[in-house]
């Protein structure tokens, strides 16, 4: 998973919760916490994302993460790159498939 994946990820899971801890972030995502840290903070320096604690939390390590205006409209962006090379990907699996079915089907060993 490269930054881009990861900072979409991100602001897709923080937008659906934002109450997520970076360590729920990290196990959830399947990436370890110093990048999942790494990468907040890199939204925050952006301005894509704001913390603060919760205001009723008694330890104060809790945080809210929100996604700012300028946040929204990255993830749109991201969004819309992330499609474009996933449909690309699936018009190639899908001439590879197409490939392969006939390829099977030259042998007799393929039946749809």
């Amino acid at each position: 998973m490269n930054n881009k994946d990861i900072h979409l990820e991100l602001l897709r899971k923080l937008e659906e919760n934002p109450k997520y801890t970076q360590r729920e972030l990290s196990e959830e995502m399947g990436v370890s916490l110093g990048k999942v840290n790494y990468c907040i903070k890199k939204l925050v320096e952006k301005g894509w994302i704001k913390f603060s604690n919760f205001s009723n939390n008694p330890n104060k390590s809790g945080y809210l993460y929100l996604l700012t205006a300028k946040g929204i409209e990255e993830k749109a962006k991201l969004t819309v790159s992330f499609l474009k090379i996933k449909i690309e990907e699936y018009e190639m699996l899908k001439k590879e498939i197409r490939i392969l079915k006939n390829d099977a089907k030259q042998f007799n060993n393929f039946e749809e």
